[in-house]
């Protein structure tokens, strides 16, 4: 049976974090979950000024609270976290009863009042889709294997009109294997191995692999700022996201032969308000398709939402997923003709050389 503590922590409609005594997330609700559009496992032991980013410089106030044992409040403050636009919150800092210098913040999003209860539903009822699938897909692949041998055999026996069917039932099955293993890659995601890395070797790894097969149509150029210093994050995370952003500018041009630009510069002013860390080192893939339909652009990064037919609509989620588990920032601006997806990292210290 729940405990009762654990009820109503787990029941709480607003977004609610412990830190530990160096603001490192410790734990947090269904509702935080759902408002960082990342798993509790995902977050918990990272930074909180690495995880949100605040409009007001709150990591003093929140040292000067813990330090006098004081509750702590701060109205009209945006925060945002890697994967969502900011919103206008108030915020509630306060000490943790039996846990010295551990602290509870609760996040009120201004802009959500009269349907906070709602949006948590939803983000709880996609929780509990993806666990449900995750479970249905373990379960679903080992008979889908049988039907894929007996249609094999099957065939062994048919003429070239018959065997057309078993083709297409085997076809159709390594199908749906294939979308059942995206489903559980998304919720067994290992966690991160951040260690320092060029970000150009990861780009001309990712350039190579489309070009010699799912992008072989289209004309990819580099616009690279060579002088860029090593990223912080894990090298073979970051070629995932983005060979399927180059999968995904390559399908959006629909056979014809379309244009892919990868950039890369650093940007001095980026920074989330309050981070421990700056994201100067800037990675965009742009492409000269039709864009995203307006009515996903602004949850192409949610679980389940997609643009195009019969698609899953998990590989944003993963590449968001995944950028956000390195500390980073994934955004995307999109019209007709240039769709821009710009992926920002923090730049490796130097005794972050080996794998930290």
């Amino acid at each position: 049976m729940t405990a009762p503590g654990d009820a109503i922590w787990t029941s709480l409609p607003v977004p609610a974090l412990i830190l530990d005594p160096r603001d490192v997330i410790a734990r947090l609700n269904p509702a935080a979950e759902g408002f960082l559009n990342a798993s509790a496992r995902t977050l918990a032991g990272a930074s909180l000024w690495e995880a949100l980013s605040f409009d007001s410089p709150l990591d003093d106030a929140v040292g000067r609270a813990r330090a006098q044992d004081a509750p702590l409040f701060v109205n009209d403050v945006k925060v945002g976290a890697a994967t969502r636009a900011s919103l206008q919150c108030n915020v509630q800092v306060a000490p943790l009863a039996g846990s010295a210098g551990h602290m509870v913040m609760l996040l009120s999003p201004r802009e959500l009042a009269g349907r906070l209860t709602q949006g948590h539903s939803a983000h709880a009822a996609a929780r509990s889709a993806i666990g449900m699938a995750e479970m249905l897909a373990h379960e679903i692949k080992n008979p889908l294997a049988g039907i894929t041998g007996a249609a094999q055999l099957l065939s062994m026996g048919l003429g070239a009109e018959d065997r057309e069917l078993t083709d297409l039932i085997v076809a159709e099955s390594r199908r749906i294997v294939t979308l059942l293993e995206r489903v559980e890659e998304f919720g067994n995601l290992a966690p991160p191995r951040r260690a320092a890395f060029n970000i150009h070797d990861v780009l001309d790894r990712a350039r190579r692999s489309a070009q010699v097969g799912f992008a072989a149509h289209m004309t990819i150029t580099e616009d690279y700022d060579p002088s860029l210093p090593p990223a912080l994050g894990d090298a073979d995370q970051l070629l995932q996201v983005l060979q399927n952003l180059l999968r995904n500018a390559a399908e959006a041009a629909g056979g014809r032969k379309g244009a892919i630009r990868l950039r890369t510069h650093y940007d001095h002013s980026l920074r989330m308000r309050g981070a421990a860390r700056a994201l100067p080192l800037q990675i965009e893939v742009i492409d000269d398709g039709p864009g995203l339909p307006p009515d996903i652009a602004e949850d192409v990064f949610d679980p389940f939402v997609s643009g195009r037919e019969n698609g899953a609509g998990l590989g944003l989620a993963l590449a968001a997923k995944i950028v956000a588990g390195q500390g980073g920032w994934i955004t995307v601006a999109s019209a007709p003709g240039d769709t821009m997806f710009r992926i920002s990292l923090p730049r490796a210290r130097p005794d972050e050389a080996e794998e930290v």
